[in-house]
């Protein structure tokens, strides 16, 4: 991790660890349902006050809490175009899969590129210490996986390019 990354995700941490304090809370509109209300947002009162940790303007991290869940969206660093397009393609990959990730929202918040929900039902079955350290070490990976795609689409292109004028040299 550089030493940049280091301060940006230390912060959310803290944040999160800060925000993770679920319980269960059951719908005071419907009788025995219990749904996130970060989701339903049916009572003002049980929601918290959302916070944007930003370490540029296209890398950005909204965390909303509420009584029974917690939404983490990120939105991730998109230096250029290749890097919208790998972002972009990467996070489709990873939503068709969400049911793997157990906290993966299928679609994330509008601006974001990514969301996390996190319920008391997982802070239950699951050591909060370990979803942080998940959340944190998917904002760590991410970057270096598009990073690494990146180098890797740049040195495809150079290869095919150079073949491509071979053409135009030989004749």
């Amino acid at each position: 991790m550089s030493n940049t990354l280091r301060p940006y995700l230390n912060t959310i941490r803290a944040t999160i660890q800060a925000a993770m304090c679920l319980e269960n809370f059951g719908s005071q509109i419907v009788e025995r349902h219990n749904k996130p209300e970060i989701e339903m947002k049916t009572s003002k009162e049980l929601l918290l006050n959302s916070v944007v940790i930003s370490r540029n303007k296209n890398e950005k991290v909204l965390i909303e809490g509420s009584i029974n869940s917690l939404r983490i969206s990120v939105a991730i660093k998109k230096a250029d175009e290749v890097e919208v397009i790998l972002s972009k393609r990467f996070m489709r990959f990873l939503t068709q899969r969400a049911e793997n990730f157990v906290i993966l929202r299928r679609k994330p918040v509008e601006g974001y590129d990514i969301s996390f929900l996190v319920t008391n039902a997982h802070t239950e079955s699951m050591y909060k210490h370990k979803l942080i350290d998940f959340i944190i070490q998917f904002m760590e990976d991410i970057d270096k996986e598009i990073s690494e795609m990146k180098l890797s689409v740049n040195a495809r292109a150079r290869i095919v390019a150079v073949e491509y004028l071979k053409a135009f040299q030989s004749a």
